[in-house]
């Protein structure tokens, strides 16, 4: 069981949203969830994933057997604006991508430390559709509350759509990898920000080893897919990209 310090906000809006997604996976893929065993029985607990469409998000909470909380962004550009309601009925910290947003990190840092469960996606949104480096909030929140990182692989949400058009199930597959950490960083501020990156990078490279080689970007094992992978820009950067 969840740590009792922890109280899920909106239970019964997500318990009836919890039944919807189960309902929309069962009828419109073909699922199968991989490595439950994994998941721990109790928080605190940090759920990252890769991001490459809009249903992730929906996709974690399938997999979890918990209302877990999100952090992500205000602006969701690569979604319909049809189900961008989602997020506000499930209730998410919002943080801004091309900014500082202390108060949603604080948020979220409570949550871990009340012994709750947060789900996160380290890329910083599904603006590419392989693996990229990841954003530091992933792991700024594993050094900051010392939760265990339950890492997930999500394939085939990207054919999830284009299937129904021609009247098939997409097979989805979401793998729930063993946990990592706790992680306990020697330094803390600014000396700390190489073992931040250090903590991001194997969360990543764990993340990678769930889906697909040829998903798995800066982190494939080919050259050519890493290079071709590193090329692309993250869009929220200051002064690049689109903000949108």
């Amino acid at each position: 069981m969840i740590a009792r310090r922890w109280i899920p906000r909106h239970r019964y809006v997500r318990t009836v949203l919890r039944g919807l997604i189960r309902f929309a996976f069962a009828l419109l893929a073909r699922l199968q969830i991989i490595g439950e065993e994994n998941v721990p029985e109790a928080g605190p607990l940090l759920v990252v994933a890769n991001h490459f469409h809009f249903t992730d998000p929906v996709a974690v909470i399938r997999a979890m057997p918990w209302p877990l909380e999100f952090i992500g962004g205000f602006r969701m550009p690569n979604a319909p604006t049809g189900v961008k309601w989602l997020t506000t009925a499930w209730g998410t910290h919002r943080v801004r991508r091309d900014g500082s947003s202390r108060a949603a990190l604080a948020a979220a840092e409570e949550v871990l430390k009340a012994g709750g469960v947060l789900g996160i996606f380290p890329e910083g949104g599904s603006w590419a559709s392989v693996l990229r480096r990841p954003r530091p909030g992933a792991a700024y929140l594993a050094a900051r509350t010392g939760s265990l990182v339950l890492p997930i692989g999500l394939d085939g949400l990207t054919e999830l759509f284009t299937s129904l058009l021609r009247f098939r199930r997409a097979r989805v597959t979401i793998r729930i990898g063993r946990p990592i950490g706790p992680f306990d960083p020697a330094e803390r501020g600014r000396a700390g920000r190489g073992e931040i990156e250090r903590i991001g990078e194997t969360i990543m490279h764990r993340i990678a080893e769930l889906i697909p080689q040829e998903r798995r970007g800066v982190y494939s094992e080919d050259p050519k897919l890493r290079a071709a992978a590193a090329a692309v820009v993250y869009p929220w950067e200051r002064g690049r990209g689109n903000r949108t």
